[in-house]
């Protein structure tokens, strides 16, 4: 079974996306638990892979019995086997968090809502396994379908939100095809291990350079990287929340693991590629700098934390920028620690909405006596986004710096210290509002008694992710010397 693997968890997932609407008509529970066995099947399929992948090397499947490069293959090493469990664990988190918030939806539009999650698995899924561009593109787009309609299932406004990411993500799309288009023109393939055996002879041709510049470009789009950012705030701001809880800790995360593969693994030899890297850390420090003020600013928790994930996405491309081990050390890293922190964050964030019915800043006073619980794993998230030990969030920050220090990029490194301040400025004033200052009138949602935590189907999501970001910083080593090691040995070798 170990060998069918790479496959099975697209297929397990996307089987599941085409039967959960169906069985919803019937009775909603089997369609919830269908939805939430199909992903603790990619989670062993996943735990599998990455097991094998450390031990033995990467597991590889032939869609069809194609050999490469005329068929596509699925490739699942330590960073691709580490990815794909990450995102089934934090899926079946969110598919759990999801029932009490689908209280009162009809059957069909609950079915409709965890098809489409599914069908997000799926595509994201794909793009970690596949070792193909063309069928990155394929997946990219099945994840940003899916993604549009969940965004646009919340608030009238949200439709209006994911219009213009609808827009703007079909602008980064085409851009990606564009530039995998020049890729297959000037080599005769789509498989990346094959490309990247191939560059030699076109790496100094103007087309090249073209091809690159549309792949960092369109990626770059679907990760909201500043100035590419307009769609994120306000579709993080009206979407549901365990859409954006989701969406907001995975789905950036993947296009810049996309990037990072086919930078380092498939581009990496050609000279012009040095220079988009040079290019894309500047845009990454600006990005980093831009979002914190950004967040700063807000009055709004989700917009304000909205801004905080473009900061934070510019972390992550610039240690894939700089380019040194320990600066990549740091980045992919961060793509592990944000994903949890971010999305305990969202979903915390979202259950005091769901009580309250406000994300405002001012209606989060008082919160600490009223959803102790919730308030303290947003604390817990938020330190660790500060970058204080022993989080999780510390450790990539030290890495990144320390990968700064290393390229001798001392305005990068101030750029990083900055940044962690400026998160200390609006993430301790979250902090005052909820446990320092008193209400100047009471939340008409809370009634008495004054507690009124969330129920436990909610509440075990976050905390798991809550104790994840603590995990993480106290065995980090365990992660960075197995799985991201991995990663950077082309790099180093």
């Amino acid at each position: 079974m170990t060998q069918h693997v790479p496959v099975l968890i697209v297929v397990v997932p996307l089987v599941a996306a085409l039967l959960v609407p169906l069985v919803a008509l019937r009775r909603i529970a089997w369609a919830r638990a269908i939805t939430l066995l199909a992903l603790i099947g990619v989670i062993i399929c996943s735990g599998m892979a990455l097991s094998r992948a450390l031990a033995t090397g990467p597991l590889l499947y032939e869609l069809g019995g194609w050999a490469p490069p005329w068929g596509i293959v699925y490739v699942l090493d330590p960073l691709s086997g580490g990815m794909a469990l990450l995102i089934g664990i934090i899926a079946a988190l969110v598919a759990i968090y999801t029932r009490p918030y689908l209280h009162g939806w009809s059957s069909s539009r609950a079915g409709i809502f965890l098809s489409l999650f599914l069908l997000l698995v799926t595509g994201l899924l794909g793009i970690v396994a596949t070792g193909d561009l063309f069928n990155l593109y394929v997946f990219l787009e099945i994840s940003s379908l899916a993604g549009y309609a969940l965004l646009a299932s919340g608030h009238i406004r949200s439709a209006v939100a994911t219009f213009r990411y609808l827009i703007i993500g079909t602008i980064a799309a085409t851009f990606y095809l564009l530039g995998v288009g020049y890729l297959y023109a000037l080599t005769g393939s789509l498989n990346m291990a094959d490309v990247a055996t191939r560059l030699s002879d076109i790496s100094q041709s103007g087309a090249f350079a073209v091809a690159i510049t549309f792949i960092v470009l369109g990626l770059s789009i679907k990760a909201a990287l500043f100035p590419l950012h307009g769609w994120l705030p306000d579709a993080y701001t009206y979407a549901p929340a365990p859409v954006i809880g989701f969406i907001s800790a995975v789905m950036a995360k993947v296009s810049a693991y996309a990037l990072f593969r086919v930078l380092y693994f498939v581009l990496r030899p050609a000279e012009p590629v040095s220079q988009v890297l040079t290019g894309l850390s500047w845009v990454a420090a600006i990005a980093i700098l831009a979002g914190s003020l950004l967040a700063v600013a807000q009055r709004d928790v989700r917009r304000m934390l909205a801004y905080s994930s473009v900061s934070q996405m510019g972390y992550i491309f610039l240690g894939l920028a700089l380019g040194t081990p320990t600066a990549l050390k740091g980045a992919l890293l961060h793509v592990l620690n944000h994903a949890i922190m971010k999305g305990c964050l969202f979903l915390a964030a979202g259950g005091v909405q769901w009580r309250t019915g406000s994300y405002r800043l001012e209606d989060f006073t008082g919160m600490s006596r009223r959803m102790p619980l919730t308030m303290a794993a947003i604390v817990l998230a938020a330190i660790s986004m500060i970058g204080l030990p022993p989080t999780a969030g510390f450790f990539s920050k030290w890495y990144l710096i320390q990968g700064a220090i290393e390229a001798h990029a001392w305005v990068f490194v101030a750029v990083f210290v900055g940044s962690s301040l400026l998160s200390a400025a609006y993430f301790f004033r979250l902090i005052e509002w909820a446990y320092i200052r008193e209400p100047v009138s009471p939340i008409p949602s809370i009634s008495s008694p004054p507690r009124r935590e969330l129920p436990l189907q909610m509440l075990v999501p976050i905390w798991t992710l809550a104790m994840g970001v603590l995990l993480l910083g106290l065995f980090n080593q365990s992660v960075v010397n197995g799985i991201i090691q991995y990663a950077i040995q082309p790099e180093g070798s």
